[in-house]
């Protein structure tokens, strides 16, 4: 379930259909529904993500149809006129668009927008339109119990009646809306523009045959694009240069990039990159007579200015520039970069993934402020080295421990800082065990200068001898 804060009180935005059949629905507050369900999981409502995914499912919907809007803030209105027949009817259509959307989604038909709304909101994916309460209508709660005291329960019921007489008793907007789903007013939707994509080409008036030529007619094609973005506050992710020779035949050369970017010069030296790497050369045959380039990923990109400190500015771009050469070199799965994850212990706050993937720019930061916490070290041994420790009291810093079969005498030791188990991701709450003691770590120092990281697992009041461990190495 997803959960928002409306004035002092967090209430349900969304429900699962697990949770909608316990009884729980939107709008109910956080407190009431877990005295139903005490194991109910919730989620904070992102309006924005969900903006964001409506969009996408815009996109991906035209397909379907060229006339595609969105109804916020979770539907989508498709005028199919003319189009049901290419894919095998109506209702085969109207199937193949909820599977496609790649959600839990209610669909119907209708003779008109209004109609096939009001259908969809209320459970019925076909039947006529008069059946429906009059709670389609979506007026105010105060039309809508106006309504029911009158005995007008159903749309069918309100078509009986004489429009001036309603308009007279609920006002004008309930005769306009009881129209347009009817179908007496129309009611047209404004279809969503689709996005332009970044393209260009070239054409030569006498075939090209050396790769160089080509290239330097990309770098052209590159400089068009860019200024295509620019003025679109748009950055590319993915470009591709599709060579077309006179036999007819084409060679596609792509490349990707770590973050939106539009600078020619970056792109062209990614693309000759990629051809050093072909263990099959470009062959221009006869010779290319013509050369496009598209850029089918995009992203936001607004105009940055550089910051005074240039030199890290420079060094920022040079690692990203790196970083996008390697993966053109060595193939997009084998170079990986550090994400940082929801959970303070410390072997579990970050993994891999392919460097490649731009991390989220909605999201926020999940690294741990450098200010804010005492410094760790670089690396940590998985799993973490079991060591022997003699202390001078039962909840005191390491004396002297074994390590690797050697005795080290402690210098110098810092702490205890205390990490405790995640409790909370439990269904239970906190158990008692290996998962639920809590570290105290510490920074220590040997004699001969060596700094080490090393927790105890438990307290003596949980444990009666608990086990040390070596989790890392300062530098």
């Amino acid at each position: 379930m997803l959960v928002t804060r409306a004035g002092n009180a967090l209430r349900l935005a969304a429900v699962s259909a697990v949770a909608a059949r316990a009884g729980l629905a939107a709008g109910m507050t956080l407190a009431d529904a877990r005295a139903r369900c005490p194991a109910v999981a919730v989620r904070p409502h992102d309006p924005a993500a969900d903006a964001r995914a409506l969009d996408r499912l815009v996109t991906d919907m035209a397909r379907f149809s060229p006339m595609v809007t969105p109804d916020p803030p979770d539907g989508l209105i498709l005028d199919v006129t003319g189009c049901a027949h290419l894919f095998g009817g109506e209702a085969e259509m109207a199937r193949q668009v909820a599977d496609g959307a790649g959600y839990t989604a209610r669909r119907a038909l209708g003779a008109n927008a209004m109609a096939a709304r009001a259908l969809a909101r209320h459970g019925a994916q076909a039947g006529d339109v008069r059946a429906l309460p009059t709670s389609a209508l979506e007026l105010p709660e105060e039309s809508l119990m106006a309504l029911r005291r009158a005995g007008l329960h159903t749309i069918g019921d309100l078509a009986r009646r004489p429009m001036p007489t309603l308009a007279a008793r609920f006002g004008e907007q309930a005769v306009l809306r009881l129209r347009q789903i009817l179908g007496e007013t129309a009611s047209p939707i404004a279809p969503h523009p689709p996005e332009e994509p970044v393209r260009a080409a070239a054409r030569f008036a006498e075939p090209v045959i050396r790769t160089e030529d080509a290239l330097d007619a990309i770098e052209d094609l590159l400089v068009q694009a860019a200024a295509t973005m620019e003025a679109r506050h748009l950055g590319g992710r993915r470009f591709v240069a599709t060579f077309h020779r006179g036999d007819g035949n084409r060679r596609r050369l792509s490349v990707e990039t770590g973050r939106p970017v539009r600078d020619p010069d970056i792109v062209l030296r990614l693309l000759r990159e990629r051809i050093d790497t072909l263990t099959d050369p470009i062959d221009p045959g006869f010779g290319f007579d013509a050369i496009t380039l598209a850029v089918p990923r995009l992203e936001p990109l607004a105009p940055q200015q550089a910051p005074l400190d240039r030199d890290a500015w420079a060094i920022d771009g040079r690692a990203s520039e790196l970083i996008d050469r390697l993966i053109v070199r060595l193939g997009k799965g084998n170079v990986s970069r550090l994400s940082p994850r929801d959970t303070h212990i410390p072997e579990r706050a970050q993994h891999p993934v392919p460097a490649g993937e731009a991390a989220p720019t909605h999201a926020p930061s999940l690294w741990p402020d450098p200010a804010g916490q005492p410094p760790r070290p670089l690396w940590l041994f998985d799993p973490p080295h079991v060591i022997d420790v003699i202390a001078g009291v039962p909840d005191g810093p390491p004396q002297r421990f074994r390590w690797q079969g050697r005795l080290r005498e402690v210098r110098l030791a810092e702490g205890p800082e205390r990490i405790a188990a995640e409790w909370w991701r439990r269904e239970r709450g906190h158990l008692h065990g290996e998962g639920g003691l809590t570290r105290d770590y510490y920074r220590i120092e040997d004699a001969d200068g060596r700094r080490y990281w090393v927790f105890r697992h438990g307290l003596f009041m949980e444990q009666t001898h608990p086990r040390w461990y070596l989790h890392g190495l300062f530098p």
